[in-house]
């Protein structure tokens, strides 16, 4: 199979996209990684106009990243993850599918610098702080003290960014959303929102 024709077969749907990673990772898919289908429309959103530097924060194994690269080559799609074995997934997935305007880093999103991103996309990386169960993994710490500390610490970020930033939330709590905020698009279970500020 030629390079062209995998790269095709890869972004067909969430399943062959998930034989990028070992049979460990695509168990945790459905729960943690963004479904193809809100990953092709949060980045179609995000990419308006030409050259914007997208960051998913908290990106995991780099679904939404490759995804938005793929069809929106004219963006720039940015990841930062701050478990290294997930970081390593992403790395190996986008050598394999040569995504030249994809990068990721591995650090806590607290350690990048929002200034030099247009648009922001957020699945609900926090949530699993709040949780009993149902983590990607027990070696992070996890308390409802950190969720909130991340909240406010993202909610401030996007307050000081210009007008006209777009946001992407799905499955959010929305308390890192500033009211400075418009809602302008929502999937019907008003799990997938898209913001600009005003």
């Amino acid at each position: 199979m030629d390079n062209i024709t995998s790269k095709a077969t890869w972004y067909a749907n969430d399943a062959a996209f998930d034989w990028l990673y070992p049979e460990r990772i695509q168990q945790l898919s459905r729960r943690h990684w963004t479904p193809m289908e809100v990953a092709k429309k949060s980045a179609k959103f995000l990419s308006n106009g030409t050259g914007k530097k997208i960051l998913d924060i908290g990106s995991g194994v780099g679904k939404f990243c490759l995804i938005g690269g793929h069809f929106f080559p004219e963006a720039t799609f940015s990841g930062v993850e701050q478990r290294k074995e997930l970081f390593h997934f992403a790395e190996a997935a986008k050598e394999l599918t040569h995504a030249s305007n994809v990068d990721f880093a591995n650090c806590n999103f607290t350690q990048v610098d929002f200034d030099e991103y247009d648009h922001f996309y957020f699945y609900n990386s926090f949530f699993e702080n709040l949780v009993e169960e149902g983590q990607i993994d027990q070696e992070m710490e996890y308390s409802t003290s950190l969720y909130n500390y991340y909240s406010r610490y993202m909610f401030k970020c996007l307050e000081n960014k210009p007008s006209g930033t777009r946001l992407v939330t799905f499955h959010s709590l929305e308390d890192e959303v500033p009211p400075s905020y418009q809602l302008v698009d929502a999937t019907v279970d008003f799990l997938l929102k898209m913001w600009i500020k005003r």
